[in-house]
């Protein structure tokens, strides 16, 4: 009882961690930042694949979470650079 409510711990954190890079990304994204948006989601998906190999979320979430961001970012139109 007391591993269960240790890795309990544990294992809410890392969502925790889990759900705050989300909405961060989320933020960049309604902003329309996607360099930023870009790098946030290099780290969300290493925490990703890092919480499957850990076993705290099943690798099929993962792979279907990391998909569905990127189709979220490949859908912003990228910023127009000011005419020099």
């Amino acid at each position: 009882m007391r591993n269960s409510a240790r890795k309990h711990l544990q294992n809410q954190s890392v969502k925790s961690r889990l759900h705050t890079l989300e909405i961060s990304y989320a933020k960049f994204l309604g902003e329309g930042k996607k360099e930023d948006a870009a790098k946030t989601l290099r780290t969300l998906v290493s925490a990703l694949d890092k919480a499957a190999k850990q076993g705290v979320i099943h690798s099929a979430r993962a792979n279907r979470t990391k998909s569905r961001l990127n189709v979220r970012l490949n859908a912003i139109k990228p910023a127009a650079t000011p005419a020099s």
